[in-house]
């Protein structure tokens, strides 16, 4: 079978560079690294936008109304509550927390034994709101004019910190892919620049038959992406297999329990391979250029 001419331009020129050596492994390694690293940061800033996305959207349809009263007025005030949030619009359900549920909230800070019962506990009212919500500060005067013991909590002091926190840590995800392919694009960098420097002297001899820096540094270019791809979906394969040993979400776990991948979420770390073989390309064929103008 025979070649056309520019099959065999690059089989020829893809003997320039070594097959095998210390360059070709550290590319192979680095790119494999990079690529784990890079899964678990991704996974780390999907997770991140999924926790924001569930932080927000749970705590902006939940509110509290805490009823803190004497003994004898508790009963009547905490109907006075219940009488108003029946009419107030944005309501979507609600109910007093039983003694249970309230020795439950207190379990972690005071232990089980804790007599709940024996205790001048406030009132809590748990509020479903509707996909319109409500008028907090409306509904915040008709309980101070009509139940002075309830105050209502709708979660925004705890939302806003919580939905910043979990949107810093999705672009720290993104930020350390960024770094990671830079990482990555010096390293490949730096063992172009070996590979060229091992070389001199058959690139000297190349130009004396008639080679143009073109010809001699696409055979880097395309050696330094093949080994950039491998690499890097080699890592992606580890990376991605040791995602898929982590926990599985769940309510009781949140954030830890919740660090992977879902659904058509496990298609995005494919894309590394690719990316690894674009930055390698980008990185060897600059390299390359510069090289090759300083070999004379």
């Amino acid at each position: 079978m025979r070649l056309n001419p520019f099959s065999r331009e690059l089989s020829s020129a893809d003997r320039v560079v070594p097959p095998t050596g210390f360059t070709a492994n550290l590319t192979v390694l680095t790119a494999a690294a990079m690529a784990f690293l890079a899964v678990f940061a991704l996974a780390l800033s999907l997770a991140s936008g999924r926790l924001a996305d569930r932080w927000a959207y749970a705590l902006a349809r939940s509110a509290t109304i805490r009823i803190s009263a004497p003994p004898e007025q508790m009963e009547v005030q905490t109907r006075a509550v219940l009488d108003a949030l029946a009419t107030t619009p944005g309501v979507k359900s609600y109910r007093p927390l039983e003694d249970d549920e309230m020795r439950d909230l207190l379990d972690p800070w005071f232990g089980p034994d804790l007599p709940v019962e024996d205790l001048p506990l406030p009132q809590l009212v748990e509020l479903v709101e509707t996909a319109q919500g409500i008028d907090a500060e409306g509904l915040r005067l008709r309980l101070a004019a009509e139940a002075p013991g309830a105050v209502l909590d709708d979660h925004t002091r705890w939302r806003r910190p919580l939905v910043a926190a979990a949107d810093k840590l999705r672009w720290l995800g993104w930020l350390s892919l960024v770094l990671i392919g830079g990482a990555m694009a010096g390293m490949i960098t730096l063992a172009a620049q070996a590979a060229l420097a091992a070389n001199g002297q058959v690139i000297r001899t190349l130009r004396l038959v008639g080679a143009q820096d073109a010809f001699i540094a696409r055979a880097f270019v395309r050696r330094f992406t093949q080994r950039g791809f491998v690499g890097a979906a080699l890592g992606t394969g580890l990376g991605m297999g040791a995602v898929a040993l982590l926990p599985a979400a769940d309510a009781a776990g949140g954030f830890l329990t919740g660090l992977g991948f879902t659904g058509t979420g496990w298609l995005w770390p494919l894309a590394l391979p690719v990316l690894a073989a674009v930055v390698a390309y980008g990185a060897t064929r600059a390299a390359a250029l510069r090289m090759l103008k300083g070999i004379r």
